[in-house]
């Protein structure tokens, strides 16, 4: 059993206290939080209500990792929670592709090619 949400504002989608039991838990590298949720988080209300599931964000202290919950419908939370981890893979991929670039560059100018 999980712990139930400190939220107080919890979508009208969302079954009390059924819902709020065993979420779906998973880490996301806290360098892409923006690039999935928007500026401080300003996606989340989105995403919550397009996925009809309630999310919470936890920043783990001992590392450059994320806790990303998912409570809601049995389904809901496996669907939100799989497009969640698939949005994170694309980004760090994006992210890894530009860096490799930025490689190649400097190793062209170091070169001078």
């Amino acid at each position: 059993m999980g712990t139930l949400p400190k939220r107080k504002d919890i979508p009208p989608w969302v079954k009390v206290p059924e819902d709020l039991r065993d979420p779906e838990v998973f880490q996301v590298q806290t360098a892409l939080l923006e690039a999935m949720f928007g500026p401080g988080g300003s996606r989340i209300p989105y995403i919550e209500q397009v996925s009809r599931a309630m999310l919470e964000l936890k920043v783990l202290e001992s590392s450059n990792l994320t806790e990303v919950v998912v409570y809601g419908n049995y389904l809901y939370k496996l669907r939100t929670k799989w497009m969640l981890q698939s949005m994170a893979e694309r980004h760090r991929l994006r992210q890894e592709r530009g860096m490799l670039k930025l490689e190649d560059a400097m190793n062209a100018l170091e070169l001078g090619l």
